[in-house]
């Protein structure tokens, strides 16, 4: 606490306390635990087959700790390059995840603050549902239409953002969307006539209707598609 609570009265019992504050990963801590058990807890001295297999092990613990803290540098960075890459407007390397997705409809539909990390997620998963790779792919299918007209057009007003990507989706791919949508399964005709509906009415407000296919407009790059997470 900031040295000058200590003269309040309710923390004068305090004043003159020394404490220690140990900060350490989830592996250290396990670690910590088990050797307190074996080392301090045990009444008998450790054999020494014992004891080595527990240096290997504090070993393996070290060595897991570091690549976890590798693994979650690497992925910060790799977010960071996907972002910068969306920016700049280079989408053919950017894979679709939903750190790079959010960054990209920022970018093209405008933020919305109310979109939440799982709704990113599921649109991601979505996007893969339906057969995108990258967003080079997504920015393809949708160009060239107005998300806020096609909103406007089934709801009669400005939807969030997601929702305008998913109509602005539907438009661009049309039955393609509607055959590959997970909510689309055989036995349940509920969603498909909903989707065909939605279809009708952009037709009506003369909205053209497309068939992006992804999987037949696979992005043309060099070398394999860079893991953006």
């Amino acid at each position: 606490m900031p040295w000058y609570r200590t003269q309040l009265p309710e923390y004068q019992s305090y004043k003159d306390l020394t404490f220690e504050i140990q900060v350490r990963t989830i592996l250290q801590h396990a670690w910590t635990e088990m050797e307190h058990d074996i080392e301090y807890k045990s009444a008998a001295v450790i054999p020494a087959s014992i004891r080595r297999k527990f240096i290997a092990l504090a070993g393996l613990l070290e060595i897991a700790d570091r690549e976890f803290q590798a693994l979650q540098e690497e992925d910060e960075r790799l977010r960071q390059q996907a972002r910068k890459s969306v920016q700049l407007g280079e989408l053919t390397h950017v894979e679709i995840t939903p750190d790079a997705l959010k960054s990209y409809l920022d970018q093209k539909l405008g933020p919305d603050g109310r979109m939440t990390t799982w709704s990113y997620n599921f649109t991601a998963n979505l996007l893969r549902q339906l057969g995108f790779e990258t967003l080079s792919q997504v920015d393809e299918c949708i160009a060239g239409y107005d998300d806020d007209q096609v909103s406007r057009a089934l709801w009669g007003m400005r939807q969030g953002q997601l929702n305008r990507f998913e109509d602005t989706l539907l438009a661009a791919m049309s039955d393609i969307f509607i055959a590959r949508h997970w909510w689309c399964k055989p036995g349940n005709p509920y969603w498909p006539k909903l989707f065909k509906e939605r279809l009708e009415r952009l037709k009506d407000a003369s909205i053209e209707i497309g068939t992006y296919d992804p999987c037949r407009h696979k992005a043309e790059r060099p070398g394999s598609v860079t893991n953006f997470l």
